[in-house]
């Protein structure tokens, strides 16, 4: 009994280990901007310098070029910032990730 105790402790831990970590957001400081603050982000690692989401992309929600494509798409980008799931080999830095989701958290404005 002692042994499949164990054993199921051991397992669990093992996959929990596993799951990849939510990152902890910080939003206190200046209202982020999308021209300013997430614009850029997606243009360098999502857009234009990746090639993953530029124009004509049917990868994930497809191209993340402008506020109505990113706006339209925010759930899934926070969600998969906030894993670390995208981009491939969680690329962001904190900043960025604080940047991306406290935007969206403020209500993904056009600002």
């Amino acid at each position: 009994m002692k042994q499949t105790v164990f054993l199921f402790a051991v397992c669990a831990l093992l996959i929990s280990s596993c799951k990849k970590e939510t990152f902890t957001t910080d939003c206190t400081g200046a209202t982020k901007s999308f021209a300013t603050d997430v614009s850029p982000i997606a243009q360098t690692t999502c857009a234009t310098s990746s090639g993953c989401h530029a124009s004509g992309s049917n990868k994930g929600p497809g191209a993340l070029i402008n506020y109505v494509q990113i706006s339209g798409s925010k759930s899934s980008i926070k969600s998969q910032v906030a894993s670390g799931a995208m981009p491939p080999g969680n690329s962001l830095t904190s900043a960025q990730k604080n940047a991306i989701i406290c935007w969206i958290d403020a209500g993904a404005l056009n600002n």
